[in-house]
């Protein structure tokens, strides 16, 4: 993978509802701007229950955005990013019903997990409080076969969303097929969503143990067979992703977000700066995805290691959330929590330019952080247009991650590049995707001031640096390159 800015974005919600006018979009107006774009779900279909990620055949392109076809070009022009839902399916699947329909006559009966193939002998109030799960209660759903009998199906995200057991053989093809068509559709990288829960063991966790790592390890290494190069989507307490960085290609800095936040919030850099010397560089960098902003990813440990501390104290990130809350006049509330169905308890949903009290010098800030830490940037398109919480989304929808997942008009998306701070956004990334220095030496300088962070690079004679000064919310990169010296202003 190119070390150069990717977009992340669904086909439908940016400018145009095709892959063609994606493609149209970041060839015309965005031209040079990114390297690379990570699809989130456009398979069939794109609109259940989780927005894409229950799909009913994770093989074929939802037709209302193009075919295959359409993929194969774009992925001509960029490196492109697709997921593979390791997890799961849709309970509308061909698969499901079939299975529904027929029991054990099916050939996909041992494709989804049911609770008694976990535990065969009956679970115990401790094997089943040993969970985790990122959602309240159980996860488990009933349902009714044809012949009338009931069995409970594992869910671990939504009841429409029906686990699969990944180490049986219907569940192994099945994960092998994705990964097939995924490589002769021109896709570079595939990101490995809710691998975390894939694995399950009756009186364990069933999330990210020894046994998740094994599958993922086999799974890495089927997909790089291919051609594929493996990102892994974990929000974990901040040592586990350490460990998990270790074992894979590419993580995602989750604990970056919540820091930049907490950084700018609190004018000071002391909790950004211990993160910064220590997390795993194999990262993808981001401030916002299709998700809410994590919380879980630089608090205590809430797992099997629980008491462990977290990057920042619990009063501060209590603090964190609620200014995110004040910043967004009250939306984040509205949309975070049990306030909103598919709720997710370790993240505050909002987007990331009003959980900065749409502050442009503190926004720019925060990507140009983002920019300088080591590794590969991503940018969520709502985040690109600098975007303001869809209440309205959220009114009709009642699902808390759609207050960051706005349907922009083609006439929006240009509307939205007009405006300076959307602008001088742009002019970021090209400078981040260009700059010789990048490709060199990363360091932190040391300050004497608790207000102010330094981050350099340097290849040769040539060098970049940011200079922040977290208090004040401004900042500025001086950019030096074959000699010429000038002052990136982020206001």
């Amino acid at each position: 993978m190119q070390n150069q800015v990717q977009l992340i974005t669904y086909v439908d919600r940016f400018g145009g509802q095709t892959l063609n006018a994606l493609r149209a979009l970041l060839n015309g107006p965005l031209a040079g701007v990114f390297g690379g774009v990570h699809l989130l779900p456009f398979y069939h279909t794109i609109d259940g229950a989780d927005a894409g990620f229950d799909p009913i055949d994770h093989t074929r392109v939802d037709a209302r955005l193009g075919g295959w076809d359409e993929v194969r070009a774009l992925a001509a022009d960029y490196e492109l990013m697709a997921d593979v839902i390791v997890n799961h399916m849709s309970s509308a699947s061909p698969q499901f019903l079939d299975y529904q329909q027929r029991g054990a006559a099916s050939p996909y009966a041992g494709l989804f997990l049911t609770m008694d193939a976990v535990f065969p002998s009956g679970a115990r109030e401790q094997d089943l409080l040993a969970i985790y799960r990122p959602r309240p209660g159980l996860p488990f759903t009933v349902y009714t076969m044809a012949d009338g009998s009931r069995k409970l199906l594992w869910t671990t995200f939504t009841g429409q969303q029906i686990d699969i057991d990944v180490a049986h053989p219907a569940g192994q093809a099945y994960l092998s097929g994705i990964l097939e068509q995924l490589a002769a559709s021109g896709v570079r990288m595939v990101r490995l969503d809710a691998v975390g829960y894939a694995i399950k063991q009756a009186g364990a966790s069933c999330f990210m143990m020894p046994e998740t790592f094994a599958f993922i390890a086999r799974f890495a290494e089927q997909a790089r067979a291919l051609g594929l190069e493996v990102l892994v989507e974990i929000h974990a307490y901040y040592k586990r992703q350490i460990e998990v960085a270790r074992q894979v290609d590419w993580v995602y800095d989750f604990a970056l977000p919540p820091l930049v936040l907490h950084a700018l919030e609190f004018g000071r850099a002391d909790a950004l700066q211990a993160w910064i010397a220590q997390r795993p560089e194999n990262a993808i960098t981001v401030l916002d995805t299709h998700d809410g902003i994590g919380i879980i990813d630089i608090g205590a440990d809430a797992g099997d290691r629980a008491g462990q501390p977290g990057l920042v104290p619990p009063e501060e990130l209590d603090e964190l959330v609620e200014r995110i809350h004040r910043n967004s006049q009250g939306q984040s509330r509205q949309a975070t929590g049990a306030a909103a169905s598919n709720l997710d308890l370790y993240q505050v949903n909002c987007t990331f330019y009003d959980a900065l009290g749409r502050h442009d010098s503190a926004y720019l800030l925060a990507r140009a952080i983002q920019f300088f830490v080591p590794g590969v940037p991503q940018v969520y398109y709502v985040g690109l247009l600098a975007g303001h919480n869809d209440m309205d989304l959220l009114a009709r929808s009642k699902v808390g991650r759609d207050i960051n997942r706005h349907y922009y008009t083609h006439a929006e998306v240009l509307a939205e590049l007009e405006r300076p701070v959307v602008a001088r956004l742009l002019e970021l990334i090209r400078l981040r995707n260009s700059h010789p220095a990048f490709q060199g030496r990363f360091t932190s300088v040391p300050t004497d001031a608790a207000h102010s962070l330094r981050l350099r690079w340097e290849a040769g004679a040539d060098f970049i640096e940011l200079q922040a000064d977290l208090r004040a919310k401004q900042g500025a990169i001086v950019a030096s390159e074959a000699g010429t010296t000038r002052v990136f202003t982020l206001a």
